[in-house]
């Protein structure tokens, strides 16, 4: 699992957002609407976690959308760093928030329990989940998204519950049982390397073969990939294009082709509508952290409404599982400093007039640090546009970045990881100097 985690960490400490998308801070939503931790969903066989995001106003048939993390991140993590929950503030549909919980946080998308329906493991585990909701709130329509390792686990869900999920939105994965291993291994590199080609007709035939005799409907598949991806590398989009396709009966050409913004490529298979069986979009220059573009995604499922929605989130039968409980509110940063010293690690990966920072904060010292401030100064020219695991302010010059309600204990040799986007001018460059709870750390 360690070599998997090393492989997938940008995604965990770099998620990138839709520029323009997201707010740049974790902010209370005017509503009353908040994360909550459901404890006793169901069949566990992988003992993830499950948390649950229930706007006040719901659609009459609300649709549930399952979003699922990154290696290295949790649940709390992804409702925060991405637009999902708010977007379901507007279109009143649930989200699910699984977390995984092994060492790395990665998904099992590679285990022959995981690649099978009903064969055990996380896929069983988020399917608890689904029923959970559906039997005290919804039979709406259930959708799957996600980034990365949760990229991969959408390819995972659709492929073995075809009966379930309506479409999926996967940014940055690999085909389902593309990452099959054998002997316990988490890793596959030649998956991993793009360099697992096989015909349509395989791919196809292994996404059946997770449900053997199925012959009902599939679900539609909307694929992001950036050309630079250096994790899980670009050959697996068109894998992934051709697995879907050949899943759909459909041709590897496209019905259409047009670029929806500058160095993005869009093809879709089977329709040229907005909701096309298969819809693919290429990012030319783009590497592993690229954006997550909520509202595209929810888009593709067809849950932009326009009639908003008015229903209350009043559950069809009252739960039989302990309450969930709300996450604490973010905690104030203390002014003490943390004891024996800090190192910041501030890596930005640059494209045109945009940049992505990853930064993981290392707490050096004997004792816990409860509650932090990072404060650095960004070179002129950038500003902020969106972040994840932190709240900013202001968007340029000397920013402070403040804890999220999750993540703000770092334990003695502990670290965090957190990260935003930003547009710039044309200095790339990072800050000079950065200081936790006003100490200066090690940069690096």
């Amino acid at each position: 699992m360690g070599r998997l985690v090393r492989a997938l960490v940008v995604a965990g400490s770099a998620v990138v957002l839709a520029a323009g998308l997201v707010s740049l801070t974790v902010a209370t939503p005017a509503s009353a609407a908040s994360l909550t931790e459901v404890t006793n969903f169901g069949t566990n066989p992988s003992n993830l976690r499950m948390h649950l995001y229930v706007p006040d106003r719901l659609a009459a048939r609300p649709a549930i959308v399952v979003a699922v993390h990154y290696c290295t991140g949790t649940g709390p993590a992804f409702y925060s760093g991405t637009q999902f929950a708010s977007l379901a503030d507007r279109y009143g549909y649930i989200v699910i928030y699984p977390s995984a919980t092994r060492s790395g946080q990665c998904f099992d998308v590679y285990s022959q329990q995981a690649l099978r329906r009903d064969g055990g493991s996380d896929p069983v585990s988020i399917l608890s989940m689904v029923r959970y909701v559906q039997q005290r709130y919804t039979t709406g329509q259930v959708f799957a998204t996600g980034t990365s390792s949760g990229a991969m686990m959408t390819n995972v869900l659709l492929g073995n519950y075809p009966d379930v999920f309506t479409a999926g939105a996967a940014f940055a994965g690999v085909p389902h049982s593309c990452f099959a291993t054998t002997g316990g291994s988490t890793w596959n590199s030649e998956c991993a390397n793009g360099q697992l080609i096989r015909t349509a007709q395989q791919w196809g035939d292994l996404v059946r073969g997770a449900y053997p005799g199925y012959s009902g409907a599939r679900p539609r598949m909307q694929l992001w990939h950036g050309t630079n991806d250096e994790t899980l590398r670009y050959p697996n989009f068109g894998e992934e294009i051709k697995q879907w396709t050949n899943v759909h009966g459909l041709s590897q050409t496209p019905t259409s082709t047009d670029t929806p913004q500058s160095g993005y490529t869009r093809t879709r298979y089977g329709s040229s509508g907005p909701q096309a069986p298969v819809e693919a979009i290429s990012m030319q220059g783009v590497s592993h952290n690229l954006p997550v573009n909520a509202a595209e995604a929810i888009r593709f499922f067809g849950l932009d409404s326009s009639t908003p929605p008015t229903a209350t989130p009043t559950p069809t039968r009252t739960p039989t599982g302990p309450p969930p409980t709300t996450p604490p509110a973010t905690t104030p940063p203390p002014t003490q400093p943390p004891t024996g010293g800090c190192a910041v690690s501030y890596t930005v990966n640059a494209w045109n007039s945009g940049l992505t920072a990853a930064i993981t904060i290392t707490n050096r010292g004997s004792a816990a640090v409860n509650g932090w401030t990072l404060s650095f100064t960004l070179p002129a020219g950038q500003t902020i546009t969106s972040g994840w695991n932190a709240s900013y302010s202001p968007t340029s010059g000397a920013v402070t970045a403040r804890n999220a309600s999750y993540n703000g204990t770092i334990a003695p040799n502990a670290s965090v990881g957190i990260g935003f986007q930003a547009s710039h001018t044309g200095n790339t460059g990072r800050p000079a100097a950065v200081a936790l709870n006003g100490t200066a750390c090690t940069l690096s």
